[in-house]
């Protein structure tokens, strides 16, 4: 009992139980999160093999009208030369490379849906790998996008890492 008469948060199972169901309620809805990236990235990988073999500048040119995008602004200008310069070994090497990081925002999920402390800590440091590239994208040109990304990655990362402190303090204790 502490000093108000009440239990003492360590020992109370109600307040435990609350805790871990929380914990677990914010670790699912991260590993949501993580593996709607890897499908987002498998996808688009798969998207890469479909190109090889096939005139990828105008299937571009296409989908930059097909979308009603100005073929004359930035980005669209960037998809269009890359897409000109894809070779069938670059396509390759880009679809390997989105499937590694599929795959490994998979395990992180898959980890975090099942409380792991290692997937925690992964996704602490890969959270912590975005941050000074949105930083520097924020500050070059900001959008609510970026702004979001940034947000969102500070938040995911600020949880975990407190889960973590606490979880290891309640170890010691």
């Amino acid at each position: 009992m502490d000093q108000r008469g009440g239990h003492d948060a360590v020992t109370d199972p109600i307040k435990t139980e609350l805790d871990a169901r929380e914990h677990k309620l914010g670790l699912r809805a991260i590993a949501i999160y993580e593996a709607a990236k890897g499908v987002i990235v498998l996808i688009s990988g798969s998207g890469l093999l479909l190109l090889v073999h096939r005139d990828a500048q105008a299937i571009a040119e296409r989908l930059v009208a097909h979308l009603h995008l100005n073929p004359a602004s930035r980005y669209p200008r960037i998809f269009v030369q890359i897409a000109t310069e894809a070779s069938p070994g670059r396509l390759h090497l880009l679809a390997l490379g989105a499937l590694i990081y599929s795959l490994l925002r998979f395990a992180e999920a898959m980890g975090l849906w099942h409380a792991r402390r290692w997937a925690e800590w992964f996704a602490v440091a890969t959270g912590l790998l975005y941050v000074p590239f949105e930083v520097l994208s924020l500050i070059r040109r900001p959008t609510w996008e970026v702004f979001f990304a940034l947000v969102t990655s500070l938040g995911i990362v600020a949880y975990l890492a407190i889960r973590l402190r606490n979880s290891r303090r309640k170890e010691r204790a």
